[in-house]
């Protein structure tokens, strides 16, 4: 990770969104949400600029009541903040096995590492796919407003994915300009249930084991 550019990515963003508000062009971005607390800061801020579709895509997620817990929670933000611009919400379903097979091999290793950003991957290759489908002209993630997040490595994977699947990479760290409080502050202000785990049964053993000693 060490080998990974220094690049200011809100720098990148505030570019892109200066020539939007000078163009008077709205176009249309999937934005893959890992979690209604994490989308809250950036559907505030991106819905200025954006028709936003967002996906929830989550295999990683564990148990399964935890999963559906957050599908909600998600579609309840969607449905109580204002927005400029509509905001449109897609789930397409839990299949926990493809996040078991992405890491398969990468289970002993700790949260941030590989296995992390095995499901990175994962998860942006079909927002990427989804993003071609529905003719998107952007697609990102909320995941960088997470401070154990790497938002470098976020980044350089959805680039690539860009790429292949020819719709452009929004470049992102939500974290930066206290994106994060303000997720906190919303969360509280909209009553979110907010977990204390990042999703998978890795992270949450490893937080287990973490109050236990």
């Amino acid at each position: 990770m060490s080998n990974l550019p220094k690049i200011n990515y809100q720098k990148k963003l505030d570019e892109i969104i200066c020539d939007l508000q000078k163009s008077g062009s709205i176009p249309k971005l999937l934005l893959h949400s890992c979690c209604a607390p994490c989308s809250s800061y950036v559907l505030e801020y991106l819905s200025l600029y954006f028709k936003i579709t967002v996906f929830y895509y989550n295999p990683n997620i564990y148990p399964e009541e935890e999963y559906f817990r957050r599908v909600e929670e998600q579609k309840r933000l969607i449905d109580s903040m204002p927005t400029k611009n509509k905001i449109n919400f897609i789930e397409r379903g839990y299949d926990p096995q493809e996040f078991y097979n992405c890491v398969k091999g990468l289970e002993h290793i700790p949260e941030g590492g590989e296995r992390c950003f095995a499901c990175y991957r994962l998860r942006l290759e079909k927002a990427a796919e989804l993003a071609k489908e529905i003719e998107a002209d952007y697609f990102t993630t909320t995941l960088s407003i997470s401070p154990y997040k790497n938002a470098a490595k976020l980044n350089e994977i959805s680039e690539e994915l860009g790429e292949l699947y020819s719709v452009a990479a929004l470049p992102a760290d939500f974290k930066k300009r206290e994106g994060y409080k303000r997720s906190c502050l919303l969360s509280a202000e909209y009553g979110l249930y907010r977990q204390d785990y990042c999703g998978c049964i890795f992270s949450k053993r490893e937080r287990e084991e973490r109050m236990r000693n």
